[in-house]
């Protein structure tokens, strides 16, 4: 094997550690000798059903150690995971299948009941594989009885430039699009990622965000690099997450901010041992500073390092480590998403993508080897975001003298009312520190006097009523008064994205005006 490889760290652990753990599901424990003895018998099967190097095969199913059996073995046979979104409606699932040319589909007990619609829809798939708990339904092939059948093949060891997943983002602007990253990408993310900040090490590894999401799938491959044996949840609950980390001593877990708050809010906590979680990473979400306290203060063992990135860069492009969220300077960090990895350049440009000085807003463009290939099937749009070597990520921010890069709003969200330019950001962490918000979004809307408004949808914690008064007031004691919301609307719920992203573009299409004042 030449170059950097996705499935190096399995043939290093069946070597190395051949009895030591490779995965924990349910009442499953893998040693990563019979880890790798699996994979290399589903790689087998998938290269006898016709898998060719470079096919994409998909999985639509919970997480479970045979999801990560299939994204590595998948890799091993020379094919592309590509991840199904468990949340998107069936239309969305077909386009996936469809517009990547799948040919093969794994799906579990959760969603074998859409498979006669979905094949329908998807005329592509050929193949179905069953890797779910109960007797299917339907005639399909049998996870474990493909691993009986088949013997063992060689890895076909695909690397460096060669693509290992397609990945669909999007819901926050539109039709999804698939992100194409190489085994180069996500390797030297993952290595780069271990070197910029402490992380547990080789202590057990807990997942909890769902793995068709880069934030979960990304993680399998930090865990395998670090020889951490992958304790996984097929949905998050936070009282078996607390049971989990005690009982299997897991030192390390990534969270979105809402998970975060469900586990320090939940009533286990106070009679849980978490004293072996060293390493609590966040990301994917902003997140408010009495959350992070708390977290913090309830968990005083762990290290805390905030991640910020797209898929696009496979995903991380900064973060700010345990150290930064303590000490004298603090707060300033705090506010920041930290420094760029060690394998990542960042820059702020103009409209023109001409660099800006310090402090000066404008877009984040990030350049390195974690960048990916382009846009399946999408040329127009890979050009617009990748140009001279650089990424051109959409999110708007700057950078201080000391090198902390700050996000403050994705350019498109920018206001521009009266002349003055209002990122949407600053104005929610403003109304985020309103008693009596629970979540909130800040949108443009479309003002006779201004051009656009600053229009602030609200998701209330309590029964107690805002006014709009009430609101700009307090805005206006923490941001200047011409960024202060000019109208409102109160919703149950804010719609997201299957990353846990709101989806202003949806919020621009349905809410309702509101009073502008």
């Amino acid at each position: 094997m030449s170059g950097l490889s996705l499935t190096q760290p399995l043939e290093k652990a069946r070597r190395e550690r051949p009895d030591g753990l490779f995965t924990i599901c349910g009442t499953r424990r893998r040693t990563n000798r019979e880890f790798v003895e699996r994979v290399s018998r589903i790689a087998g099967a998938l290269k006898s059903l016709g898998l060719k190097p470079g096919d994409r095969v998909a999985m639509l199913a919970h997480n479970s150690d045979r999801y990560v059996e299939y994204v590595f073995a998948t890799l091993w046979a020379g094919g592309v995971i590509n991840p199904v979104t468990t949340r998107w409606s069936l239309q969305e699932m077909a386009f996936s299948l469809v517009d990547s040319e799948t040919r093969i589909l794994i799906v579990d007990e959760n969603f074998i009941s859409l498979l006669s619609e979905l094949r329908t829809l998807s005329p592509c798939i050929e193949h179905v594989i069953y890797a779910g708990e109960r007797t299917p339904s339907e005639p399909v092939n049998e996870w474990e009885a493909l691993i009986a059948s088949h013997q063992p093949i060689e890895d076909v060891c695909r690397s460096d430039e060669d693509m290992a997943a397609l990945l669909y983002t999007g819901g926050t602007t539109g039709r999804p699009k698939g992100v194409m990253l190489s085994h180069a990408a996500i390797a030297t993310c993952s290595l780069s990622l271990t070197a910029a900040a402490p992380n547990g090490g080789d202590a057990p590894g807990l997942h909890v965000a769902p793995f068709f999401h880069i934030g979960g799938v990304g993680v399998i491959f930090q865990f395998a690099y670090r020889r951490a044996p992958q304790v996984i949840m097929p949905v998050f609950d936070a009282g078996d997450a607390l049971r989990l980390i005690e009982e299997e001593k897991v030192g390390d877990i990534f969270v979105v901010p809402t998970m975060l708050r469900w586990l320090i809010d939940h009533p286990d906590i106070a009679q849980r041992d978490l004293s072996s979680l060293v390493s609590i990473r966040y990301g994917a979400a902003p997140i408010d500073g009495t959350l992070l306290s708390r977290a913090m203060e309830a968990i005083p063992t762990a290290g805390f390092m905030q991640v910020y990135g797209q898929t696009e860069f496979a995903p991380v492009v900064t973060c700010l480590p345990p150290k930064d969220h303590v000490g004298e300077n603090a707060g300033e960090r705090l506010r920041s998403a930290g420094r760029p990895l060690p394998t990542a350049t960042v820059a702020i440009v103009d409209q023109n993508r001409t660099p800006l000085p310090n402090r000066e807003i404008g877009e984040i463009a990030v350049m390195g080897p974690q960048q990916m290939l382009g846009y399946w099937n999408r040329p127009e749009e890979t050009d617009a975001a990748l140009s001279n070597g650089w990424l051109y990520t959409g999110d708007a921010g700057f950078m201080d003298d000391e090198g902390y890069l700050y996000v403050v709003d994705r350019v498109k969200d920018m206001i521009v009312t009266g002349g003055e330019n209002v990122y949407s950001a600053e104005v929610e962490n403003a109304l985020s520190k309103m008693p009596g918000v629970a979540t909130c979004a800040v949108i443009a809307l479309p003002d006779a006097n201004y051009g656009e408004r600053v229009h602030a949808v609200i998701v209330p914690s309590t029964d107690v009523e805002f006014s709009l008064e009430d609101i700009r007031a307090h805005c206006k004691e923490l941001i200047a008064g011409y960024k202060a919301p000019r109208s409102v609307s109160f919703i149950k719920e804010l719609p997201l994205s299957p990353a846990g992203k709101v989806l202003k573009h949806v919020l621009r299409a349905t809410v309702k005006d509101g009073d502008p004042v």
